[in-house]
């Protein structure tokens, strides 16, 4: 079957003669994927075929275009390192399942692209660790040799309302010198940037995300991205069917640790792409071999809104 990539995600669009933006960020063709699953605005939404996202609008530009609602600013969280990593490949030696994330920066109110906007992302590895902070993340862990887990995979969603210490916090200073699942790019002239990265595991307390930083004004230096300011702070998030798809998979089965459901979570907004869901594509049955996701975020670029008053 041959997945049809949408206006949203082809920079080759005639922005003069179609500038409709449509919310969720759209389809993405991946060669190869056969059946795929297809998770959109709505968490658990599934199609065989590219879903048709639903337009999230609140108003229109001056020149009458639809364009995006602001995407939703969220914490952000205990574990942020300043933009220092210029990369796509964030993996380094994590182990989980190959994730290319797409996503496209604009203005909320004039649908314009943002160009150089420096787009900073960071998330856990497959067993809820966080790069610089091993020893304070909570991680599941991998049980010794031997050993079963102490619970099922979950493959069904946890009842009851999330235990453990709560989501977000204030920041804490690293406690080491591991940068996995870290970088920054600057978006290009249509607003793009892609990251290759793994599909993120999960600890107590959060569901399965990605923190993520617009910044705009800076400049790139030896030392990374500097100036400027930061004009979102939000989190990328997960359907509940590609999560429990992944908890099938190793090392995401061997983890031990309670998860917190989408729907359960202190921090995502519930409301759909606004929010910062992702819309999610793999191959039905397949989901080791990869996942792509993909948003459009809206931003107001005269904002600051770095996260850590919320």
């Amino acid at each position: 079957m041959t997945e049809q990539q949408s206006n949203d995600l082809d920079p080759r669009r005639d922005l003069t003669r179609r500038r409709i933006v449509v919310a969720g960020g759209a389809a993405v063709a991946v060669a190869g994927l056969g059946a795929a699953v297809a998770t959109t605005a709505a968490a658990g939404e599934t199609s065989g075929s590219a879903a048709s996202a639903t337009p999230s609008a609140s108003a229109s530009s001056p020149s009458g275009e639809v364009c995006y609602r602001l995407t939703s600013e969220t914490t952000e969280g205990p574990y942020y390192i300043d933009a220092d990593k210029i990369r796509k490949d964030i993996t380094e030696d994590r182990e989980g399942i190959p994730m290319t994330l797409r996503l496209k920066v604009i203005d909320s109110e004039s649908c314009k692209p943002l160009a150089k906007a420096a787009v900073d992302i960071w998330h856990c590895d497959a067993l809820g660790l966080y790069s610089g902070y091993e020893s304070s993340s909570s991680g599941g862990g991998t049980p010794p040799t031997g050993t079963p887990p102490t619970g099922a995979p979950p493959t069904e969603a946890p009842t009851g309302a999330p235990t453990g210490a709560p989501p977000g916090g204030g920041h804490q200073d690293p406690t080491d010198d591991k940068r996995y699942l870290r970088g920054t790019q600057l978006t290009d002239r249509h607003g793009f940037v892609e990251f290759s990265t793994v599909f993120p595991g999960w600890y107590r307390g959060r569901c399965v995300h990605i923190h993520t930083k617009v910044h705009i004004g800076g400049k790139l230096t030896d030392d990374g991205y500097e100036g400027g300011h930061t004009c979102h702070t939000g989190q990328l998030f997960f359907a509940e069917e590609a999560v429990l798809d992944s908890a099938k998979v190793a090392p995401y089965s061997t983890s031990t640790t309670e998860r917190t459901t989408l729907d359960e979570d202190g921090i995502y907004p519930g409301n759909g792409a606004e929010g910062g869901l992702l819309h999610l594509k793999y191959r039905k049955g397949h989901i080791a071999k990869g996942v792509v996701g993909s948003l459009t975020l809206g931003v107001d670029p005269d904002a600051t809104n770095d996260g850590t008053g919320m």
